[in-house]
């Protein structure tokens, strides 16, 4: 009994974990997933929380820096130096002089406030605005995180609309090649129509096999675009792979409010402020620095069991107003200026290129959208036009008055019908994904 008991509490668990196994997820889904999870998106908050450091490493150039330092001095042999004795009252006489001790010992220290540096200030505005340039950037990177998921995510669409389409065919045979099976027997329909039907059964379960293959490789680009595990089973919500008709704004966009835009602006604000990192060097800088320190001297070793009453102690400090005016350093300043100045034209360029194609993007995207839903429409109309063709032509193979040959080709029409329709849908929600995209609204999507 108790075996039967936990044999039965396995079975449990296990059933629980498949129905955990498959993740039912819906576009929005996706994408939040894909925001919290996928390295890209990880990353680019990294960058916003680096940059806080940067901005406390530059801040601290404002506050004073204070350093401690001590030695141990050795002097196997001293300095000796000549001197006349007439200064030790020994007129006529040199004498030889001993310079220091053999042992010495020093610890201070000291103290330095920098009161002008344009570096310093240009360097704090630097980091300040490379924090909002992270800023801008994490949600440009969230964008391409968005615009990733929704292509491949309707492409798994695409995958299984082909797929369930080539099963519905599969059918459609199956059933074609049992009717003409029990003709057969009875003498009513020749072998090779049977065979013909065998052939094409064959091939569709090829064409199967490649597809239930094709959703699986879909499926796991999508689960890596998202940051999820890819043994993870999932299923899409059938919903989001519908088709609705759009309203196109006949206004233009303003390019300078999409993320793209301010990203460039942002760079551009950066290298202005690299420019005048550059001159700053031309101005001089002022700070105050200070200093106490304590020596002592000894014949010998100042740290010792015997009584040393030679060792001297003393101590001594110092405040010293340090200006430094640079003069001429061979044009290295004017050179580095010139390159930042450079640097900044060539983004400028840039910047001027870039609205131009956003400018692009936006009008390219709308003609695509009107042009791939046009498609859609048409491409639904000619599937219920070859399913019509397929019904018609089944019905007068049946009554005799159509062949195999039209049948079969009947039925290829339609299921390349069907290919075509779930290919145009791809089109149009990619064209969807693209004007989103040009306007700004990639975000909407998870909203």
């Amino acid at each position: 009994m108790k075996i039967l008991a936990l044999f039965l509490l396995c079975l449990s668990f296990s059933v629980e974990a498949q129905v955990l196994k498959t993740k039912t997820l819906t576009l929005k889904d996706a994408v939040e997933y894909a925001l919290q999870n996928k390295a890209d998106a990880k990353k680019a908050q990294l960058d916003i929380e680096n940059s806080h450091y940067q901005i406390v490493q530059a801040r601290a150039n404002l506050y004073p820096t204070v350093s401690v330092s001590g030695n141990l001095l050795y002097n196997p042999i001293l300095q000796e130096m000549i001197v006349a004795g007439d200064v030790f009252g020994q007129s006529g006489q040199t004498m030889i002089l001993t310079l220091g001790k053999k042992w010495g010992a020093q610890a201070g220290v000291s103290v330095t406030q920098n009161i002008f540096n344009q570096r310093v200030f240009v360097g704090l505005k630097e980091a300040e605005t490379t924090r909002e340039f992270y800023r801008i950037n994490a949600k440009l990177t969230d964008e391409q995180v968005i615009e990733r998921i929704a292509i491949a995510y309707y492409s798994v669409f695409v995958q299984k609309y082909q797929l369930a389409t080539i099963e519905n065919s599969y059918t459609f045979t199956k059933k074609t090649r049992n009717v003409i099976k029990s003709l057969w027997n009875n003498g009513l329909a020749k072998k090779i129509d049977l065979d013909r039907v065998d052939v094409q059964l064959a091939n569709i379960s090829s064409e199967k096999t490649q597809l239930v293959n094709a959703v699986q490789l879909y499926e796991n680009v999508l689960k890596f675009y998202m940051g999820m595990p890819i043994t993870q089973s999932i299923e899409l919500a059938d919903e989001d792979f519908q088709v609705n008709s759009v309203m196109l704004d006949d206004d233009d966009i303003d390019v300078e409010d999409l993320t793209a835009f301010k990203v460039l602006e942002k760079q551009e604000e950066l290298l202005m402020l690299n420019k005048r990192a550059a001159k700053s060097r031309y101005f001089p800088t002022l700070a105050l620095q200070g200093g106490y320190n304590y020596i002592g001297q000894s014949g010998k070793f100042l740290i010792s069991k015997e009584k040393n009453n030679d060792i001297l102690w003393s101590d001594y400090s110092q405040i010293v107003l340090a200006l430094n005016i640079p003069i001429f350093n061979g044009f290295a300043t004017r050179a580095a200026v010139y390159q930042a100045d450079v640097g900044l034209r060539k983004l400028q360029l840039d910047i001027a290129d870039a609205k131009l194609g956003l400018e692009l993007d936006y009008q390219n995207s709308k003609s695509q959208v009107e042009n791939n839903y046009a498609s859609v429409q048409s491409q639904k109309e000619n599937v219920q036009l070859a399913q019509q063709v397929l019904n018609n032509t089944q019905n007068n193979y049946l009554k005799g008055l159509a062949n195999l040959t039209d049948l079969i080709e009947a039925q290829n029409t339609q299921v390349q019908a069907k290919n075509n329709y779930s290919n145009a849908v791809l089109q149009f929600k990619i064209a969807e994904i693209q004007l989103l995209k040009a306007k700004g609204g990639l975000n909407t999507l998870i909203q």
